[in-house]
């Protein structure tokens, strides 16, 4: 498609894992983007993250990049954001490592950003926002023994849910409700991932790539027995600029992941391509007792507990015939993760 040379993109929370990976495609696709960014004396560093990931002519395609500052909790700095912007990439939310003391940590922020967010796109006459919402929006405080798919949403109210999860759905809801009382051009698209492995661009393995890390380290004796719907990163990028362009997907929303895996599924992979570099990785499999005591010492390993025992199996047939979307196997998106992990000392044997 050709690309008009005034067409810019606001992708917001620019020094995020994903956000960098649809940062870098559209670069590569010829927009001029602009991220957001708490604190703009990161600009240089993000920089200097994508230089070395861009293809030829890197130089002249980050100058196309800026960084500006804007806060999902406050209003200032949302209106010069967007201003200029054909489209948006609401990418920004926040994501812990370790369960908040107060649900209210995550829920606010995420909804009342996502809020801010759309409300200074429609403002500035931005055509279409592409939100990244999550599985944790469609499965979760359900009964687990059946396919989902984007008519479903995870229950709030329920007790099985963790507060990541809830605000990930709150924060959705709330845009769709957004969008149904606006009387305007703006058009919404929401992408929701599940976990996302695949390479990181630097030293920061974010929340995403804990698992792996936790594998790498042999922060568990074995596998729990944990499952997720899983993807690459660089696919769920692909499917932001999709999104934001293909005119059936306006108003709709897309389960953005290849299947359901299990973490042994990933330590399989993990000991088949790197045990011959010095890693041992565990694999066998860890009783559910156990990972609730882990869990009673690790702060991260209390997040998957909701996932203990369960699938997250779920239909991708949207997204593939929307948006033309092909994901990575698992082989793929795992090798990948551990070989960056590697090349920037984030594991060592």
């Amino acid at each position: 498609m050709e690309i008009p040379a005034d067409t810019t993109v606001l992708v917001t929370g620019a020094t995020g894992f994903i956000a960098q990976h649809c940062v870098l495609q559209l670069l590569e696709a010829g927009y001029a983007v602009r991220g957001t960014a708490r604190s703009p004396e990161r600009a240089a560093k993000v920089k200097d993250t994508l230089r070395p990931h861009l293809s030829d002519d890197a130089d002249a395609k980050i100058a196309k990049f800026e960084i500006v500052q804007a806060d999902l909790s406050f209003d200032d700095g949302w209106g010069d954001a967007v201003a200029g912007c054909a489209y948006v990439l609401h990418v920004a939310s926040p994501i812990p490592r370790t369960p908040p003391k107060h649900e209210d940590d995550l829920i606010i922020p995420a909804r009342d950003g996502a809020l801010r967010v759309l409300k200074a796109a429609a403002a500035a006459g931005v055509k279409r926002v592409v939100l990244t919402s999550s599985v944790a929006a469609v499965l979760y405080g359900r009964d687990r023994s059946r396919t989902f798919d984007e008519s479903d949403w995870s229950d709030v109210d329920a007790k099985t849910i963790g507060a990541y999860e809830k605000s990930k759905t709150i924060a959705e809801r709330a845009a769709w409700d957004f969008m149904g009382n606006l009387d305007s051009e703006l058009e919404l698209a929401v992408i929701n991932p599940g976990l996302v492995l695949g390479p990181v661009l630097d030293d920061d393995w974010g929340t995403s790539g804990e698992v792996v890390k936790k594998l790498f380290d042999r922060d568990f004796p074995a596998c729990p027995d944990l499952n997720w719907a899983m993807v690459d990163v660089r696919d769920v990028a692909s499917a932001h600029l999709a999104a934001m362009t293909t005119p059936e997907a306006r108003g709709q929303r897309f389960i953005c992941a290849a299947a359901n895996h299990s973490i042994r599924d990933i330590a399989l992979v993990l000991d088949e391509k790197f045990s011959d570099n010095g890693f041992k990785i565990p694999t066998g499999k860890l009783p559910n007792f156990v990972m609730h005591l882990v869990a009673l010492f690790d702060k991260t390993a209390r997040l998957g507990l909701n996932d203990l025992g369960v699938q997250q199996n779920i239909d991708n047939s949207r997204i593939k015939s929307v948006l033309n979307w092909q994901p990575r196997e698992l082989e793929e998106m795992v090798e990948a993760m551990g070989n960056s992990f590697i090349e920037y000392g984030i594991v060592s044997p």
